[in-house]
């Protein structure tokens, strides 16, 4: 095949295989947040809709499929429609320029862990998520509800103030790399300082690692930032007119958008794919944990009673242990190993999305909007003054 066929084949497996394992992990980590929230309210979250509650994202997709789905009278048709599908696309747009590993090689053909390798890749990211803001706003004034325009209209009025803060923090880190490329910036953090502490950005860029979280939350309407979704305010927010698969479009679009600001997060300021560790002993760290997973779940195995539990729980055993065994084989850790550290570094940081949501209460909106411009902006934009002064004092 010609060099542009291989490209093409190459580009259309990475679509197909990301878009699977994204798509996937959306639906779970839904499930995941359940249960993470069943623990802090001290219950239990799923449980029987299969082992451990494993198969209630399948139901919520068929319940979401066969659910009435009514359309207001005092809708704008064609907007009300579209508005779900443009906030569904953008959130997925972004993942491909997000890289999360290096070079492998497949049947002599090298190519990144990445779909897009784009040399303006965080420039790319930044627009794909501004434009966010208009499947939510459109949701909103389209529905003819009151309740839905007020809540697009928050989310206009926070995204835009909270989008300023996030990408002054971002360009912290584009100074010290000198890149846009986001490849470029994960490889400017390789390398540890006294042989221990990992070159990663969030030591000296601690002031923008936390503006960039805090303004993320915020860019996801996430609590404690959720006023466009407020509850006790405006009944659902800019959705509330939407049911079945629309509403399941903005749903799987905010996760998205987690997912997005979290491999962001991971690529800025820890190190992407680096690994923490500056031993050669660090290949062992994959091993231990999915041989710990696989006792885990043997210790589950032993006390359940259910047949479908007895049942599947040993084949989620058995692929950790194959995992763990596969990480011993210096073929599959060479590649493998980056593809680990930068799901574990994501993972830490959903998990912290999950963590806040249910332990901080949300602000007002007026304390919303002067914590966005009275605060985290002047902070973001010290940052990058004094971030310039040093990159120009150092280069000159």
């Amino acid at each position: 095949m010609s060099p542009f066929q291989d490209f093409l084949v190459a580009s259309l497996i990475k679509i197909a295989l990301v878009l699977f394992v994204l798509l996937t992990a959306l639906a779970y980590i839904v499930w995941i947040e359940r249960k993470i929230a069943g623990r802090i309210q001290n219950r239990w979250g799923p449980t029987q809709t299969g082992p451990h509650g494993l198969l209630q994202p399948l139901a919520d997709v068929i319940k979401f499929i066969f659910k009435e789905d009514p359309t207001p009278a005092q809708a704008e048709l064609p907007t009300y429609f579209i508005a779900p599908l443009i906030a569904l696309v953008l959130g997925l747009l972004s993942i491909t320029v997000i890289p999360f590993g290096g070079i492998v090689t497949v049947a002599g053909h090298s190519t990144y862990l990445q779909i897009s390798d784009l040399n303006v890749g965080i420039l790319f990211i930044l627009g794909v998520t501004s434009l966010g803001v208009y499947g939510i706003a459109l949701a909103g004034w389209s529905s003819g509800s009151k309740y839905a325009l007020l809540g697009g209209l928050r989310s206009s009025a926070q995204m835009i103030s909270y989008e300023l803060s996030l990408s002054f923090s971002v360009v912290g880190p584009l100074l010290v790399a000198g890149s846009l490329s986001l490849r470029d910036i994960v490889n400017a953090q390789s390398g540890y300082w006294f042989r221990v502490i990992p070159h990663w950005n969030c030591f000296p860029q601690a002031i923008a690692f936390i503006t960039y979280l805090i303004s993320a939350f915020a860019e996801t309407n996430r609590v404690p930032f959720d006023l466009p979704e407020c509850e006790g305010e405006l009944v659902a927010g800019f959705h509330t007119e939407y049911s079945s698969m629309k509403f399941a479009m903005f749903f799987t679009a905010e996760y998205a958008n987690m997912v997005t600001a979290s491999c962001l997060a991971t690529l800025l300021f820890m190190g992407g794919w680096l690994s923490p560790i500056n031993s050669q002993y660090s290949r062992f760290v994959p091993v231990v944990v999915f041989f710990a997973l696989a006792l885990v779940l043997a210790r589950f195995w032993l006390t359940r009673r259910r047949l479908i539990e007895k049942i599947v729980l040993p084949v989620f055993m058995g692929v950790c242990v194959l995992l763990g065994l596969l990480f011993l084989w210096p073929a599959f850790y060479t590649p493998a190993e980056g593809v680990f550290w930068f799901l574990a570094k994501v993972g830490f940081f959903l998990f912290l999305y999950i963590w806040v949501r249910w332990t901080l209460p949300r602000f007002r909106y007026d304390t919303l909007m002067e914590f966005g411009w009275k605060r985290l902006l002047p902070i973001s934009i010290a940052n990058l003054l004094i971030t310039g002064f040093i990159v120009a004092w150092r280069a000159s």
